[in-house]
Order: C-alpha cells, then structure tokens, then sequence
C-alpha cells in the first residue's frame, strides 16, 4: 500500500498526477472518501497526465464526465447509485469493457461490481487542509475511532 499527506488541493492534484503516470488500459480507480475529501481534485490530477485537454469537474449530476485521451479517461460518481438497474443505467459495464481508464468516486456504492485487480484510494481528512491519501489493491477500511 502507497501513503501520502496532502497539505493542499494543489498538492492532491500532484499525487493523482504523479500516480495517473502508473495506469494502464482498463484500469479501474475506486474512490471512497466523504464530501469534500478531495477525490475530484485527485481525479483532476490524473487528467494532467491522461487527458491534458481535460476540463475535471465532479460528475455528480451527469454521472460519468468522459475526458478523452491517447486513453480514454472516463470519471464516474456513484453517489445516487443504489441498485444494480441504477448502475446498468449508467453505462458501467460498457466502459468497463471499451479498454479506457475509469475513475469512479463513491466506490462503495457499487463494491460488488467493481471488477477484480481494481485500485483503490481512500481519501481521509486530516484537519482544514490536509488529507490522507491510501492507494491500494484491496479495499482499504477507515479505522475505527478515526477522526474524519
């Protein structure tokens, strides 16, 4: 497992962008963290290196943003996702299948259909500005007692 402190939003973008260097074609990165943790600024790192072209917002509303790139770099949230029907909605498990790059934020939501060798990054907050940021190949659980 990698971790890393993050003092700013603009420190969090250089670890995504720094970690964006690492994907391959039909990785899926599976964000949990609460609102405002920092998982679309992360994401926004990764399309400084996937898709500079990129204009990173959080895909509350649209539920998938797609940013292009040599990759495809596709950025999903999950939040209002509660049903396998809801999931199929939102095309998935297509993008899963077309070889892009895929960010989902709200992971948990969507645990049992994440597909196996996924990455994950767990995104705790620290204090006004700083965050945790735990990237792994397993789930990575929020300790108990944890302030977050």
């Amino acid at each position: 497992m990698m971790k890393f402190v993050s003092h700013s939003e603009a420190e969090t973008e250089a670890i995504g962008e720094k970690f964006a260097r690492m994907l391959h074609p039909g990785d899926v990165v599976a964000f949990t963290g609460g609102l405002g943790a920092g998982k679309t600024a992360f994401t926004r790192g990764m399309a400084r290196t996937l898709a500079p072209d990129a204009e990173v917002s959080s895909p509350t509303f649209a539920l998938v943003n797609d940013y292009g790139g040599k990759v495809p770099f596709w950025h999903f949230d999950m939040y209002r996702i509660r049903t396998m029907d809801d999931l199929y909605s939102t095309g998935f498990f297509d993008y899963l299948e077309a070889g892009g790059i895929l960010a989902v934020e709200w992971s948990e939501n969507i645990a049992g259909a994440l597909p196996e060798g996924t990455i994950f990054v767990r995104i705790t907050v620290d204090g006004e500005n700083e965050r945790t940021i735990q990237i792994g190949s397993e789930p990575i659980a929020e300790k108990e007692g944890k302030k977050g």
